[in-house]
């Protein structure tokens, strides 16, 4: 998939394309039926399938411009992972305009003239039921069905998308993620929900604490990932899998127990200066992944954690020896989940196979 960074970064023989625009958060099922029908439509016009997204989101900027941050939505996704899953949806190029005063203030008519028409030159346009743009939110699908009439490109309007009688949405992922309903949201996603990024360094505080507890080896080391927005829509403490690390991409992922917020119990000027961390300890750490990764470690490796159960919000311990007490325990029940995780799956293939024995006999 092609990235553009800003109308500049566009190709001056760019051959049209078959556009949506949205925020694309967590890029969901209804994000993902609506991808397919554009890359359907790009298909039968000959040209490439492109999608408008916005970075920061622009309700963001709005909450920076009045000062009230708690207008901001949480997010689900970094840049990173939003791209990823766009590009695995089939989309042909992705163009990320920066939402700033100049966006922020452009009139409706001028966005489809000066963006839709002379800057993309769109020969269909798919939108949400509920799209709005311009400043003011004026241009609404009507206004922009009219424009297509008049400038020679197509307009469709996808309204929304349910699952068991539930309308899939950002703000419904939101939800579910806010309160650690993880089947939920993977329902909601058509997947686990995941975090990737670089490793970075930390304080290395993990390898220290418990090293003498039991099951802890030579402590509790974490890989460190930072997710870039302030306000993540998930947090506490999570059941994970780790993939990238394994030397054998058809290997199966690392279990791991993950804490994903600000850390309350250490000092918040640490080297990540208070950022949002997701920081993963493997449960296990085979020979041969840590022969592959040599003596620097993971740092610099792109790795995906799927968080895939909550265990609970973030504590504050009082005591280095509290906290160590308390991952510990957190490395317990992320075992006694991935065990219990483990029984349901076999016990769901001998009902299986016990069910196709019967209609093999009948």
């Amino acid at each position: 998939m092609k990235i553009f960074r800003g109308l500049h970064a566009l190709p001056p023989d760019l051959p049209g394309c078959a556009l949506t625009i949205g925020n694309f958060d967590g890029v969901h099922r209804g994000h993902q039926a609506m991808l397919a029908l554009l890359n359907s439509e790009a298909r039968h016009r000959g040209v490439p399938s492109c999608v408008m997204t916005f970075e920061p989101h622009p309700r963001d900027y709005f909450a920076a411009l009045h000062h009230k941050p708690e207008l901001a939505p949480a997010r689900i996704a970094t840049l990173r992972d939003k791209l990823t899953e766009l590009a695995n949806c089939g989309v042909d190029q992705c163009l990320v305009l920066p939402f700033n005063a100049s966006v922020a203030t452009q009139s409706a008519s001028d966005f489809i003239t000066e963006t839709l028409v002379k800057a993309l030159g769109v020969r269909y346009v798919l939108v949400g039921d509920d799209f709005c743009f311009g400043a003011g939110r004026k241009g609404d699908y009507a206004m922009l069905d009219a424009a297509g009439t008049q400038h020679g490109f197509d307009v469709a309007r996808m309204m929304s998308y349910e699952v068991h009688r539930l309308r899939v949405s950002s703000s419904a992922v939101r939800d579910a993620l806010g309160q650690g309903r993880m089947s939920d949201v993977a329902a909601l996603l058509g997947r686990p929900y995941s975090i990737s990024g670089h490793v970075v360094h930390g304080r290395k505080l993990g390898r220290e604490l418990g090293a003498s507890a039991p099951g802890a080896g030579d402590g509790f080391r974490t890989l460190n990932l930072r997710f870039a927005h302030w306000k993540p829509a998930a947090s506490g403490i999570f059941a994970v899998q780790v993939h990238g690390l394994h030397p054998d991409p058809a290997a199966a992922p690392l279990p791991g127990v993950a804490n994903l917020g600000v850390r309350p119990s250490l000092d918040p000027n640490d080297v990540n200066g208070g950022r949002v961390l997701l920081e993963t300890h493997c449960l296990d750490w085979p020979a041969e992944v840590a022969a592959s990764l040599g003596s620097e470690g993971a740092y610099g490796k792109i790795i995906r954690v799927e968080l895939l159960h909550k265990l609970h919000d973030e504590l504050k311990y009082n005591s280095l020896e509290a906290l160590t007490q308390g991952i510990a325990k957190d490395c317990d029940d992320a075992r006694a989940f991935f065990a219990s995780a483990h029984l349901q799956a076999q016990t769901q293939t001998h009902s299986q196979t016990r069910r196709q024995t019967t209609r093999d006999r009948i």
